[in-house]
């Protein structure tokens, strides 16, 4: 299990605790945060699921596809190099504490 903080634009984080081998998208989804639409269900092939990765919170996220980085140009929000599709951060207990932004719009 991870505590994973979403932070909304206006600011409020709402921090929930996401079991291991779900993806931080999963953990948006079933916890009813707004700013994660998930139009395809995790399956890689929107950009529905974009955030922006809090570095300071230090969780070691693996590699980014050749998939997810050609999504990542479609984002209805700026990319920036700290984006991510939460779709492809799969829960470990490594990413405890992890803090995503997410953006104005996905859509």
């Amino acid at each position: 299990m991870a505590e994973i903080t979403y932070r909304s634009t206006d600011g409020t984080a709402t921090v929930v605790d996401v079991p291991t081998g779900n993806s931080v998208m999963r953990g948006a989804v079933v916890n009813g945060i707004r700013g994660i639409v998930a139009e395809c269900g995790g399956g890689a092939m929107c950009s529905t699921c974009h955030v922006y990765i809090d570095e300071s919170s230090g969780a070691p996220l693996p590699k980014m596809s050749e998939i997810e980085d050609e999504l990542l140009y479609s984002t209805a929000c700026p990319r920036r190099g700290n984006s991510r599709l939460s779709c492809q951060l799969p829960v470990t207990d490594e990413l405890d504490g992890l803090v995503v932004d997410l953006p104005e719009r996905q859509q």
